[in-house]
């Protein structure tokens, strides 16, 4: 592996447990300011102080709350967008470079697939050239590969969590996110097609804090290395706390009911 880019992934993937948790903050294009992502700088310094690995941004942002204060964590600078507003919402396309995210200290950069989509030809395409130039600089990449389209019946489905993983692999990224498939013996089955880390997607803000723990804790069980997840952290009551609890299922080993705990609440 290229020294630059071991380098780099030790400040994403923790050296020890070659697992991550990251916390993608590149909501406020696709949807726009969300609650948990108006005060940047406040957010930073509670996912950092939480103990989070690295943290997903777009470019402009970085001025706007990365560390200038506390612990360190990683930064990943995603080069894909699209917005709600668009009548092709699921078709990404590139907004910054390898090259832009390294000036600006990046560690990784991120892209995101929709297979599926009508214009999956482009995202695959980009991600192919961006693959290249990050390898180049020796700057790991992480791919968020989802299945939607008008083909897509079930996003969850393993077998189509396993392509999406699989395309990831194959196309050179050094970390790979995908959703849960929703139980532990499926979801081993996607970790063990990919010789890189997997790490689960959050997805919708979930009911319960409990439920958050549990499928992280199922993920780590079956093979994943963490957590990519947005939502479910910046919008919590408490995201510092919160991001304690997660580090311990991932990085510590502890169940669920140990998390919990850390955490403090009842559910």
């Amino acid at each position: 592996m290229h020294l630059g880019k071991q380098i780099r992934l030790e400040r994403i993937l923790n050296r020890n447990t070659r697992r991550a948790v990251i916390v993608p903050l590149d909501h406020g294009v696709t949807v726009g300011p969300l609650s948990g992502l108006i005060d940047m700088r406040q957010t930073l310094s509670q996912i950092a102080g939480g103990g989070a690995n690295a943290v997903v941004m777009h470019k402009g942002l970085v001025r706007c709350g990365h560390r200038g204060s506390g612990p360190d964590i990683g930064l990943i600078i995603h080069l894909s967008a699209s917005t709600s507003l668009s009548p092709f919402p699921n078709a990404k396309t590139l907004v910054a470079t390898v090259e832009e995210a390294i000036r600006l200290g990046a560690d990784g950069v991120s892209v995101h697939v929709n297979l599926g989509d009508e214009n999956e030809r482009v995202m695959l395409e980009d991600m192919g050239k961006v693959s290249a130039t990050a390898a180049s600089w020796g700057i790991p990449m992480l791919a968020m590969m989802y299945a939607r389209g008008p083909k897509i019946v079930n996003e969850f489905d393993p077998a189509i969590v396993s392509h999406c993983a699989r395309v990831g692999v194959e196309l050179g990224a050094d970390l790979v996110k995908v959703p849960y498939t929703g139980d532990m013996e499926s979801f081993q089955r996607v970790v063990e097609s990919c010789c890189v880390p997997v790490v689960i997607a959050g997805g919708p803000k979930m009911n319960s804090v409990r439920d958050v723990l549990r499928m992280v804790a199922d993920s780590v069980s079956a093979g994943g290395a963490g957590l990519s997840m947005g939502r479910n952290i910046f919008q919590d009551e408490d995201p510092k706390t919160l991001l304690k609890a997660l580090h311990g299922i991932v990085h510590d080993d502890l169940s669920v009911d140990q998390a919990m705990e850390r955490l403090g609440r009842d559910g």
